[in-house]
């Protein structure tokens, strides 16, 4: 069985109605301090499966030779990089996120690549709930373990929603909040035995004890799906994979 996929959650995960009870600056900081960790325990945590994960999510973009991509909420930049060599030189990948430090890491991770591809990247410090792009801007998007930390989902959908192109898609990867009651509890012993153990090995216990919490405070896989059609998706599919560990929400505007 694969190992979970390391991402941080903020608190205990609000729904898109509820109040999120740190700052804007606790968020930042927070995410600022995991960043020169954060790919080392990713690979450690999930035995190296996060890679295939982030691979199916790039892929049901669909995202194509010379597209205009976005990487929302990117991290140190893995879904970005593998956008990027989707879409090739002329192609153009634009990874946002808040957190300077992810920013620092993966443009430094850019810099020691040598594919070409690569050059077409921007970096972009930005809000998920106000993308400072014009409507109908991108062919692809993609959310790696971001969606469940946001403020408001809803309103990062909306978004999200506007910024596409008609007929493109969104492809979002996260934890699976499953309604099967096995693999809950597989993925609980899972946080409580290895993730925030490991963890706190690296100083990082209080960064990642409440990834339990945040997850059962997110949204099903249906839940998912009606939210996108809700802010004016016109399809929407979520796919369990990772034994049903993660889960993936593709949807086109």
């Amino acid at each position: 069985m694969a190992s979970l996929h390391l991402a941080i959650p903020l608190l205990p995960g609000p729904t898109r109605k509820s109040t999120i009870r740190c700052s804007g600056e606790q968020r930042q900081a927070l995410f600022n301090r995991i960043a020169p960790v954060y790919d080392n325990l990713n690979d450690l945590l999930s035995l190296g499966q996060h890679r295939i994960w982030k691979r199916m999510a790039v892929s049901w973009t669909g995202a194509k030779d010379g597209d205009n991509v976005l990487d929302v909420c990117c991290g140190s930049g893995d879904l970005t990089f593998l956008l990027s060599e989707r879409v090739g030189p002329y192609g153009k990948a634009v990874g946002l996120d808040f957190s300077k430090e992810q920013l620092l890491t993966a443009s430094t991770r850019q810099k020691l690549r040598s594919k070409t591809c690569y050059k077409n990247i921007k970096w972009m410090e930005g809000n998920a709930l106000d993308l400072p792009f014009p409507d109908s801007s991108f062919d692809a998007v993609t959310i790696g373990y971001g969606l469940r930390n946001v403020i408001d989902r809803h309103k990062a959908m909306t978004e999200i929603c506007r910024v596409l192109k008609p007929g493109s898609t969104i492809s979002i990867l996260d934890f699976n909040k499953s309604i099967n009651p096995l693999s809950t509890t597989i993925q609980e012993l899972m946080i409580d035995n290895i993730v925030v153990p490991v963890a706190s090995g690296y100083g990082l216990e209080d960064e990642y004890k409440y990834l339990k919490s945040s997850i059962k405070n997110f949204l099903t896989g249906n839940e998912l799906e009606m939210l996108a059609l809700e802010v004016g998706f016109s399809t929407a599919k979520h796919f369990e994979i990772g034994f049903g560990l993660m889960g993936n929400l593709v949807a086109i505007r």
